[in-house]
């Protein structure tokens, strides 16, 4: 298998690709493994899902020779083909949890999808990014509503065009990653123990916020709704923890330290 999905005592979901021979690039088969995996994760009652990869680089994007077979193939086979791309950036990006991608060393085309997916995204020092898909003659489609979400339309006006390769440190001016380390595994423990301390179910219900409120017009309609969405989490039974805890001045239940 070269997607395994590990979930730890905490309850939080690791979802790692295994494949450093071909620098973790994607072909069909890679594909419907992710798929199937994250919608697998996506129905677990857990706290958060990392995504990452084992070896050298995170992705190359897509697999060459699967980028061969493709070219032979008719427009119909193309259109099918990168609909399951599309389903993929999708079931992602459409996570429930809270998810986490770590990044490092390359992370070329398709790759970018990925991380623009993904809520918090951390890149290691030595990590590159490169929307190649136009030196190839193709261009970014399927990823590009997730990528420009993520960088803006004016900095995809660059990018995009130009294909050229960038570093960790613009990744996080552009505001494709939160943050570069030079330990994942430190930033990992970090993110995580974060993402514990909060009432999960707040959590959950602050990323489903977002989508609800991004890009909207602040107009009657979207104030009681946002109205109505504090009032249901605050006579929610975590709610009524949460405001508990934090008067009696003890840890929530959900904390791990509550819990030892």
């Amino acid at each position: 298998m070269s997607v395994t999905l590990n979930i730890t005592k905490s309850k939080v979901a690791i979802l790692e690709l295994s494949r450093p021979e071909k620098h973790n690039a994607f072909n069909a088969e890679i594909i419907a493994e992710l798929i199937k995996t994250i919608e697998y994760a996506n129905e677990l009652d857990v706290k958060a899902l990392v995504l990452k990869t084992q070896g050298k680089h995170f992705s190359a994007g897509a697999d060459l020779a699967w980028m061969k077979s493709m070219a032979d193939n008719n427009y119909e086979e193309n259109v099918a083909d990168s609909m399951e791309l599309a389903k993929l950036m999708h079931v992602l990006a459409s996570s429930p949890h809270p998810t986490l991608c770590l990044v490092q060393g390359a992370a070329f085309g398709g790759a970018l999808g990925l991380i623009a997916c993904c809520d918090i995204a951390v890149a290691a020092n030595d990590a590159k990014f490169c929307l190649s898909e136009v030196k190839l003659g193709l261009i970014p489609a399927v990823i590009s509503p997730y990528v420009i979400k993520a960088i803006g339309e004016r900095q995809a006006r660059r990018y995009f065009l130009t294909a050229e390769v960038f570093k960790a440190e613009k990744a996080l001016e552009l505001g494709l990653i939160h943050e570069v380390t030079d330990n994942l595994g430190e930033s990992e423990t970090h993110f995580i123990e974060l993402l514990l301390n909060n009432g999960p179910m707040a959590v959950k219900s602050a990323k489903a916020l977002i989508e609800e409120v991004a890009g909207k017009q602040i107009e009657d309609a979207l104030i009681k709704h946002t109205a109505k969405r504090i009032a249901e989490i605050r006579v929610s039974e975590e709610g009524q923890e949460g405001l508990s805890a934090f008067f009696e001045k003890r840890a929530p239940n959900w904390q791990p330290a509550a819990s030892e």
